[in-house]
């Protein structure tokens, strides 16, 4: 049985192990670079930016919009940033009158309009209501910026911008889609209000 310095050591370096692997990943550093060219151009326009996931990526999804609707580094104004989940009244009400899959695209079809973004993640790709998420706002229709694992499962080719993180380890996945979505709302909140002193 492992001693549990060696679990944690294990844990780490598997962490370290998919961020090498991001870092060392030109493709994907470049797809970085123009979601952050997507969501500056976006807030400048006027629009909205919604998030969606489960479970821990429904918390990333929450974390990542209160970091645009509050404030990263710097002290300025909020951007329009949500997260849909939040209304537990909204949620129950779709999954129980209608299903758990239509909880996200019923909330996209009432509020979302063209020039909005979709931010949906989903460490396996195949969940289904976020899949459905991502239908509705083909039908907005509306660019959708996916967050999976390395397989990217069924939104591997549904999404406009796809950030398929090289692991299939799901803990490890959502890490790398925190340090992602932090650099992210980094460079977006810079670009738009200026740098922050270090």
């Amino acid at each position: 049985m492992a001693t549990l310095s060696t679990v944690i050591e294990q844990a780490l370096q598997e962490s370290i192990q998919v961020k090498t692997a991001i870092l060392n990943d030109r493709k994907l550093m470049l797809l970085i670079e123009e979601i952050v060219d997507l969501m500056v151009q976006t807030f400048r326009e006027g629009h909205r930016v919604y998030f969606c996931g489960n479970g821990g990526s429904a918390a990333d999804a929450q974390h990542l919009a209160a970091e645009l609707s509050g404030r990263f580094y710097i002290d300025r104004r909020p951007l329009p940033a949500e997260a849909l989940h939040c209304n537990t009244s909204f949620l129950t009400a779709v999954a129980n009158d209608y299903n758990y899959e239509e909880v996200y695209a019923r909330l996209l079809q009432a509020m979302a309009q063209p020039g909005d973004l979709l931010w949906a993640l989903s460490t396996s790709g195949n969940s289904r209501n976020i899949i459905r998420a991502i239908e509705m706002a083909q039908q907005i229709p509306i660019q959708v910026i996916g967050f999976t694992g390395q397989k990217g499962g069924a939104m591997l080719h549904m999404c406009d911008y796809l950030i398929n993180v090289p692991s299939n380890n799901t803990p490890r996945i959502q890490e790398a889609h925190m340090l992602i979505g932090h650099t992210i709302c980094q460079l977006t909140e810079q670009a738009l209000f200026g740098s922050h002193d270090a």
